[in-house]
């Protein structure tokens, strides 16, 4: 009993500090922190260079390293898309990163994807899984949420980086994106 009541209280303290540490940030947020401690940061957008110059991206990010990899050659029938993989170089690509600019991994990293959920917060976990101590990511990613009602339902205008009047563009730096 003594031992479950004490693993119990220790998850509960492991729980609260990864809360803590991987806290979403919004678009807003993560520019101020961009303006104050740039030199302090390390942001990354975590998107596939495909979808980037699709869809937009920011020069305010450090660098372009994706956390999956749109994997062509295995197509997923039930949902309609191709199999996103793990980029096997990620964590190693990150430290890189930091390293460049002079920092280590205690300091703060900021992960953004499209959304902020499917690849944002998965992404700030897996560093914090390989020793990272201080990531967070931009809850609503770059594009933002879906409008639910109205002559733009369905769409990506609601929040997210691009819809916050904040600096992008539809132009790539080729300095920062990902080129394997």
């Amino acid at each position: 009993m003594k031992h479950l009541v004490l693993s119990l209280v220790m998850s509960t303290f492991a729980t609260a500090a990864f809360a803590e540490n991987a806290a979403p940030l919004s678009p807003e947020q993560t520019w101020q922190l961009l303006q104050d401690k740039g030199d302090e940061v390390l942001f990354v957008d975590v998107r596939d260079p495909v979808e980037i110059m699709f869809i937009g991206f920011t020069d305010a990010v450090d660098i372009n390293l994706p956390f999956k990899l749109v994997d062509r050659h295995e197509f997923i029938e039930q949902k309609k898309q191709f199999a996103m993989k793990t980029n096997p170089d990620f964590v190693s690509g990150v430290e890189k990163a930091l390293h460049d600019k002079g920092l280590d991994k205690d300091a703060l990293v900021i992960t953004m994807c499209r959304s902020g959920a499917t690849r944002g917060k998965p992404s700030a976990e897996y560093l914090m899984e390989h020793g990272f101590t201080n990531v967070n990511y931009v809850e609503t990613g770059f594009q933002g949420d879906k409008a639910k009602e109205g002559d733009q339902k369905g769409m990506r205008v609601v929040n997210g980086w691009m819809n916050s009047d904040l600096p992008w563009s539809g132009s790539i730096n080729p300095d920062k994106i990902y080129q394997p």
